[in-house]
């Protein structure tokens, strides 16, 4: 049986939801270490993310991401809210959700799978930790793409 393998013909479009500007600086150059190609667009608010996923206000002419890495505490929206309308609609449901936040509570990560995201990750301290995280983001992309290394 023939493996299905699929060739990227660009980069996977990453929107990162975070208010934190150092934060999302260090998620990019993480990501940036990945063998996939990826492009990357920061939203710095809920209600800012809903913008750029429904291509309103200046995200008009936004791609459609493959994936959302989704902080819990932000301004204007929160995580929670940002996380059930991306659910709640169809054409974004099969996009990847990765929460990525500084919460270590287990309620929150319960909550997080319950509100159907992906993947529950708490944001790396170390170079260590960053590397895990783009491997975690990594296996997310290759299932849902199926491209091999």
């Amino acid at each position: 049986m023939l493996a299905r393998t699929r060739v990227l013909l660009r980069p996977v479009q990453i929107l990162i939801v975070e208010d934190n500007a150092t934060d999302a600086h260090f998620i990019k150059e993480a990501l940036k270490h990945s063998w996939l190609p990826m492009s990357f667009v920061v939203a710095e608010d809920g209600l800012k993310a809903l913008d750029y996923l429904h291509r309103q206000a200046d995200f008009a002419n936004s791609l459609h991401p493959d994936l959302i890495l989704l902080d819990l505490n932000l301004p204007k929206k929160d995580g929670w809210e940002v996380l059930r309308e991306i659910r709640r609609n169809p054409a974004f449901t099969p996009v990847p959700v990765v929460i990525l936040t500084g919460s270590k509570d287990d309620t929150d990560a319960e909550k997080a799978r319950d509100g159907r995201a992906d993947l529950y990750v708490v944001k790396p301290l170390d170079a260590a930790h960053f590397s895990l995280m783009v491997k975690s983001v990594e296996r997310i992309l290759v299932e849902k793409f199926e491209v091999k290394e």
